[in-house]
């Protein structure tokens, strides 16, 4: 097939989970507090929101672990695991990072960022498939707003550092805008893994 006919294969429209992994890498690769992020493990995906209200969820870290890591987890006395997500090269996925359109590029472009650095910050320093975890009940998110005030400085650090416009002017854009720029607006979209049980 010539490069001609496979460049015409190619959905058209802007892809934003593309555009959106060239952030992360550059958000993991400046800042050192994200340097434990290996985004060839991470999925990057979008999602189509029910409705256009502005209330609801933004962006989604899905961890393809339990707890510490562990490949399985007990419930209710059974034992459960998750389906697995490979990518094209059979390397195993730890997370899913998905954004829920047209909600999140809505959004007011600082609160764009700010949202990127929060999931990517969910990630737990180990790197092994688990979320970040607190004290306390509220295990994903400190309940003393640690989780979002951590966000909000490292996304003030990264724009400090200078990045290429180019990396994130598209979050300059709402949806409508952004999908009339470019003819349709496309990507990767990856399905919520589902439990079974393994007894």
């Amino acid at each position: 097939m010539s490069t001609a006919r496979r460049q015409d294969a190619r959905p058209a429209g802007f892809d934003f989970t593309l555009h959106m992994r060239r952030l992360c890498e550059d958000m993991t690769d400046r800042l050192p507090e994200l340097r434990h992020i290996d985004l060839s493990r991470v999925a990057i995906s979008f999602s189509q929101a029910r409705n256009n209200t502005r209330h609801g969820v933004f962006a989604s870290l899905t961890p393809m672990r339990f707890a510490d890591g562990r490949t399985h987890t007990v419930r209710r006395g059974r034992k459960w695991g998750v389906q697995r997500l490979q990518a094209a090269s059979g390397r195993e996925m730890l997370y899913i990072l998905n954004f829920c359109l047209p909600r999140f590029l809505d959004l007011p472009f600082g609160e764009k960022l700010t949202t990127v650095v929060h999931e990517l910050w969910h990630i737990s320093p180990q790197f092994n498939g688990d979320v970040r975890r607190y004290e306390g009940r509220c295990y994903a998110h400190s309940a003393s707003g640690d989780h979002d005030e951590q966000a909000s400085r490292l996304t003030r650090k990264w724009l400090a550092m200078d990045p290429p416009g180019s990396l994130y002017d598209f979050l300059h854009r709402n949806f409508r805008q952004l999908y009339e720029l470019h003819g349709g607006i496309h990507g990767r979209r990856i399905p919520s893994p589902k439990l079974f049980p393994l007894d």
